[in-house]
């Protein structure tokens, strides 16, 4: 005789002993969203590499003091006497040596080596506070567009259309220079921490406007669900509904926002780098080691090979990251 779906449940339960915990001893336990897509990062090879080589990254950039302590060479010392005399490093592949693990620079006789650990310092800095920045604006300004409607929408969305339609680089080529002599006289040297404050700025202040739409269109497709009505009669607050109702609930596609901003944060500022915006020549950058080696790629390709390759792995390793962040989060993803 056949039994039915709900027969054969309290059967089993009658079997095990009536314990109500036999899921739970039977290794079944519900596990929430995030603990689901840690699972699923886990399991795909493609993220474990990525975010390996990424914490790898982040740590050299951390302890690049310590780094340079360690290896004898700061970022600024020069070696003009392993220089021959038309500025070439004596030796082979650049003057590569236990000294100097990846050569020295032609015509200024620095340390490459040490150079791009701390460039790589100043590209993480940059990119990670101004992906900070940015998502955190556009996050701010899509929730409040998104739930509040109406004239506040209209005009939110007004602004991003506008920032959307400025050409970035054509800005960023004007402002930075017009900055720095607001501050600074053509003369003197600009410090390397506000070369680096006003880069962020600039990039926050251009970047907010992908985040605040896909949260905007994210939290419309949300309030006028159960919850937020309930939450709504209930007489909560506008600050509860946004930031307790609302944000709990799309911080998914936030989180690969904010992955898939970096790498883009990371390469405009070697573009600026490349050609002379921004940053100043005694700030390690990659975009203006890459601009300097150029000219050398016939007599030294090596100056160009390190640090190309190190910011490709970079961007990389973020975009891959990014990616399967993206999946693991989707529910509905097959990998």
């Amino acid at each position: 005789m056949s039994l039915s779906p709900i027969e054969g449940v309290a059967l089993a339960e009658i079997e095990s002993g009536g314990d109500g915990d036999a899921p739970r001893s039977r290794g079944v336990v519900g596990r929430s969203p995030g603990q689901l897509a840690l699972a699923r990062l886990r399991r795909d090879r493609t993220a474990r590499v990525s975010a390996a080589l990424l914490v790898f990254f982040v740590v050299v950039a951390l302890v690049a003091p310590l780094l340079s302590l360690v290896y004898g060479v700061g970022p600024g010392e020069d070696f003009k006497d392993k220089l021959d005399r038309f500025g070439m490093p004596l030796g082979y592949l650049g003057g590569i040596s236990g000294e100097h693990w990846f050569g020295l620079e032609p015509g200024t006789g620095r340390d490459i080596f040490i150079r791009m650990v701390y460039g790589l310092r100043t590209s993480l800095l940059i990119a990670l506070s101004a992906a900070v920045l940015s998502t955190a604006l556009g996050v701010t300004l899509g929730v409040v567009a998104g739930y509040l409607g109406g004239w506040i929408d209209a005009v939110i969305t007004w602004i991003t259309d506008l920032v959307l339609a400025m050409p970035f680089l054509i800005i960023a080529l004007a402002l930075t220079p017009t900055l720095v002599l607001r501050f600074y006289g053509e003369r003197d040297a600009v410090p390397e921490a506000f070369g680096v404050a006003m880069l962020i700025g600039i990039f926050a202040v251009f970047g907010w406007t992908s985040t605040a739409r896909l949260v905007r269109g994210q939290v419309i497709a949300l309030r006028e669900r159960e919850f937020v009505e309930a939450a709504r009669a209930s007489g909560a607050g506008l600050g509860h509904m946004l930031f307790r109702q609302l944000l709990p609930n799309i911080w998914a596609p936030i989180l690969v926002a904010f992955s898939l901003a970096v790498p883009q944060f990371i390469t405009s500022e070697a573009a600026l780098a490349f050609i002379g915006v921004g940053l100043s020549e005694q700030t390690p950058s990659f975009g203006r080691m890459i601009f300097r080696s150029l000219r050398y790629l016939e007599t030294d390709p090596a100056y160009v090979f390190f640090p190309g390759v190190t910011i490709f792995l970079l961007v990389l390793a973020f975009n891959l990251f990014g990616d399967a962040l993206r999946d693991a989060l989707d529910p509905k993803s097959s990998r």
